[in-house]
């Protein structure tokens, strides 16, 4: 850390004498106890900030008020970003009203503290460092207060023995670190959460089309959830062999390649990100193979037989070298716990500052095996960490989810909430419910036998009316969003290219009555 005595304004004597010996050094002048700040580079930085307000501006490093270490400090830096916000200017002048009752700032010299700040100006030189050790110093007391949480709980078996538990906490705090998050999380103030709103509601609005999270990369789904928002839990569910694992690879595919461009043309808006994909179920190696066969437009089993022309294998290795810079990153690690996962997606944040997460899919994590061989338990464990998870990270979490055999029993197959399988919890974690319906699968398995020379006309025509009804079906799926928490529900018409495994938006003149079916 670099020293700042040569750039500190004649602060009050308390504040000196209180910074003496610890300009970014733990324990330094007091047995080891002391934890580490310069209130000095605090003092000096605030001077600079009250001559010249756009210091705040020009910041690399981004200065929040927990970030000082003197009580006072804090309340000086927040009552001038609060003057910034009102477009006001911040003075030594401007401050005094606030602070004329303010018996901490009394200790210090009252008031006039505040033009004692400003008359050194030398903390223009270096603000940038100046504000850098303020970040610094704060990051290592958030550190000693981790570790001092952690030595705590591990001394700590009163209740229970539980270490991986302990390890999973500590790595949650070292993240927030990490990510700067020092301090305990607190409430935020209405003013806020109000700017925020409004930054939502002006990229939906700059987007053309009410796109106001990440996007799937299909406009109709866009359309109905103004997509993919960070802290969401969304649940993608169906019967085997509707195509989830198929959407769910479009929409990381998609959002990660929204990102690539927004990096190569840039814009004021990203609607795309780095995208984490768990799958449980397929390899990496798989799914690369499914993705690249959707790009090149050649079927999987072709790719996976090796029956391709020359013009084929062309196209695919085109799309390989252009998707080789796909900000997609694949862990097909099996049996994952919920702990590991988070483990995982919190490094990988870190790491690759990735803005989405599918999990492929949720019955086949683990739970932490407290849940006394109950799988309900269990899975209700599961989905809230997935919820906790996304609100964690601030990001979108997309989890498959299988459904009971309850629709199979039914003359209408399409899904209904209660046959979420396995846990209420499910529906009650998420924030969206989708469930993916292909009605010619159905359809399908309901074929008569193929006409033939000796057929009956009455055999024929119930096969006319079969193949009549698939060719209405065909290539036909319905996205049916049953839950939504911050949109209307109802249906989603898709078309699905089986032999590729990709969904696309169809045409509006062609879905008037898709969905219906």
């Amino acid at each position: 850390m670099p020293e700042t005595d040569t750039l500190a304004p004649p602060a009050d004597s308390r504040v000196l004498a209180a910074a003496a010996g610890r300009p970014g050094t733990i324990g330094a002048g007091n047995a080891g106890q002391s934890l580490p700040a310069n209130l000095e580079a605090e003092a000096a930085f605030l001077g600079a900030v009250l001559i010249d307000n756009k210091v705040i501006e020009e910041l690399s490093t981004p200065i929040r008020p927990e970030h000082f270490f003197e009580p006072v400090h804090q309340r000086v830096y927040e009552r001038v970003l609060r003057l910034l916000d009102r477009n006001s200017v911040a003075t030594p002048v401007t401050l005094k009203p606030y602070f004329e009752q303010d018996e901490a700032l009394q200790s210090l010299g009252g008031v006039t503290y505040l033009a004692k700040l400003t008359a050194d100006g030398q903390g223009l030189l270096a603000s940038r460092e100046l504000a850098e050790q303020i970040y610094d110093l704060a990051l290592l007391r958030e550190l000693v207060s981790v570790g001092r949480g952690l030595v705590e709980g591990a001394l700590d078996t009163s209740e229970e023995v539980a270490p991986m538990d302990k390890i999973a906490q500590a790595e949650a705090d070292l993240f927030r670190v990490a990510e700067g998050a020092t301090g305990n999380a607190q409430a935020t103030d209405f003013r806020s959460a109000t700017l925020a709103a409004l930054k939502m509601a002006e990229a939906a609005m700059n987007s053309g089309g009410g796109l106001s999270g990440k996007t799937t990369g299909l406009e109709v789904i866009d359309q109905k959830t103004a997509g993919l928002h960070s802290s969401d839990l969304i649940i993608l569910a169906g019967r085997p062999g509707m195509g989830k694992t198929s959407l769910a690879t479009n929409i990381a595919f998609n959002c990660a390649a929204e990102h690539m461009k927004w990096q190569r043309e840039g814009g004021a808006y990203n609607f795309g990100a780095p995208v984490a994909f768990f799958s449980l179920e397929m390899s990496a190696d798989q799914l690369a193979t499914r993705i690249l066969a959707e790009q090149a437009e050649i079927t999987s089993e072709s790719l996976r037989s090796g029956k391709i022309t020359r013009d084929e294998f062309q196209k695919l290795s085109a799309a390989s070298q252009k998707l080789a810079d796909l900000p997609l990153y694949i862990d097909d690690t099996p049996a994952l716990t919920i702990a590991a996962l988070r483990t995982r997606a919190r490094r990988l944040k870190r790491r690759h500052d990735i803005g989405m997460i599918v999990v492929d899919y949720l019955q086949l994590l683990q739970g932490s095996g407290r849940a006394n061989d109950n799988r309900v338990n269990e899975i209700s464990e599961i989905s809230r960490g997935l919820k906790t998870l996304a609100k964690e990270l601030n990001l979108p979490v997309i989890a498959l989810s299988q459904l009971s055999r309850a629709v199979e029993q039914r003359e209408d197959k399409r899904p209904m909430l209660s046959d979420l399988r396995e846990s209420g919890s499910i529906e009650q974690d998420a924030d969206m419910v989708w469930f993916i319906f292909r009605a010619d699968y159905y359809h399908e398995a309901s074929r008569p036998d193929m006409p033939g020379p000796e057929t009956s006309a009455e055999a024929m025509e119930k096969y006319r009316i079969w193949e009549e009804r698939y060719l209405e079906l065909r290539n036909r799926a319905t996205l049916i969003v049953a839950k939504q928490r911050h949109g209307s529900t109802g249906n989603v018409p898709l078309h699905f290219h089986a032999e590729i495994t990709k969904f696309t938006s169809p045409n509006k003149k062609d879905y008037s009555d898709w969905g219906e079916e």
